[in-house]
């Protein structure tokens, strides 16, 4: 196994070394400086700025106040009018949220080998901890000698989003496709809290209800959908471990793991089936944090996966239901034609299509940089057939 990370800080005139935690990939900080309640915004913004990070050793709250005065000093910066140029607004608009998470990441809290938070007014963090990293008692493994309670170090903002998902996890989103139950997201599997494309699932006809196949599974609600709908049986992918054990526990939640068989696959599982879905990631550029997978596959990768595997596991009969959001298309990433030229590719032809546009208040936002794109984007079921099946409208 790798070792994990270790970052290295000094502290009361004592080498102190842990752990360093970060899901998104981001390198342990090369030079870290001790901050508590005395830190004032300004500086602590300065010094993330240059590429310090600091350990917080005071009271929590004033923390997370902290890291809210950092983030207001990165909103008021000047800000150029955004390029006429689309394509040229996203990477600008993603390279802002990249630089953004930067520097707010250098503001760190500690962990203890129980994954609690050792200052003064945190939460109990430790059930959020565990359930996103993993259960506690490893810890030690990238601890030096004398660094004391700090087993690991990671980002507050991190942190945040760590307890944020287990809010969600506990609460659980509304699906009303299945009737008002609940799927309940695990960390870093996304979650359907954006829903018109449930909706598409729950309304386009079946061409059968002997067996679905859901490809790239995440949550398993798909899933669960085609339970519902009375497919007698569904064989669900993923190849994330995270959401193979979220799909699991949420068709097992909402009573239909009898008719659900969650396999870990990339993409397709053994065999044919006379339905296979898949809602692949919507936007061809690279993804900056596990999350982020649903929605970024560089270089379109999924998306020609499908396509190209899809005749080998279709029956001669069936329906492959491909649900893109055409988002990349309003952007300048993704031509029009490049898609139904793939349908061509891969010896497929379209059997029909439903549409939805978005409900989520961001496309109704025009202050968002990407509001154009956003506003007239249109989510679609492409229901594809084997070519010689007949074909419908493509637009």
């Amino acid at each position: 196994m790798n070792q994990p990370p270790v970052v290295e800080w000094t502290e009361a005139d004592e080498a102190r070394s842990a752990r360093w935690r970060s899901e998104n990939g981001a390198p342990p900080p090369r030079r870290i400086v001790l901050a508590d309640d005395r830190t004032k915004a300004d500086d602590a913004y300065k010094l993330a700025c240059e590429g310090t990070a600091l350990l917080w050793r005071g009271d929590f709250h004033n923390a997370r106040q902290l890291l809210t005065a950092m983030a207001r000093r990165i909103d008021r910066r000047p800000r150029k009018a955004p390029p006429a140029d689309v394509t040229q607004a996203f990477h600008l608009h993603r390279a802002a949220q990249n630089q953004r998470a930067r520097i707010l990441g250098m503001l760190l809290v500690p962990l203890d080998a129980s994954l609690a938070v050792p200052l003064h007014r945190a939460p109990d963090v430790r059930e959020a901890c565990a359930r996103a990293y993993g259960p506690a008692g490893d810890e030690a493994s990238g601890t030096a000698e004398g660094a004391g309670p700090t087993a690991s170090l990671v980002s507050l903002r991190e942190l945040l989003g760590v307890i944020g998902a287990n809010e969600w996890r506990r609460k659980g989103v509304e699906i009303p496709a299945l009737g008002g139950d609940r799927i309940h997201p695990h960390y870093g599997v996304f979650s359907p809290a954006r829903g018109e494309y449930v909706d598409l699932v729950a309304e386009a006809p079946l061409p059968s209800q002997e067996l679905a196949f859901d490809v790239g599974t995440g949550t398993g609600v798909l899933a669960a959908v085609l339970a519902r709908r009375g497919v007698r049986r569904i064989v669900a992918t993923d190849q994330d471990p995270r959401a193979l054990a979220c799909a699991r526990e949420n068709t097992q939640r909402l009573g239909v793991a009898g008719q659900v068989e969650v396999v870990e696959a990339d993409l397709f599982p053994a065999g044919r089936a006379p339905l296979v879905v898949c809602n692949p990631p919507w936007v061809p550029a690279k993804p900056t944090s596990p999350v982020e997978h649903a929605v970024y596959d560089p270089g379109n990768r999924m998306l020609h996966g499908f396509l190209g595997g899809l005749g080998d596991h279709l029956t001669p009969d069936g329906e492959g239901w491909l649900i893109l959001s055409d988002f990349a298309e309003h952007l300048g990433l993704r031509p029009h034609a490049a898609l139904l030229d793939a349908f061509a590719a891969s010896g497929l032809t379209v059997l029909g299509r439903l549409d939805i546009t978005p409900r989520h208040p961001r496309a109704r936002d025009t202050s968002d940089p990407l509001h154009v794109a956003r506003a007239a984007e249109v989510t679609s079921l492409w229901r594809l057939g084997l070519a010689g099946e007949g074909a419908a409208d493509s637009r």
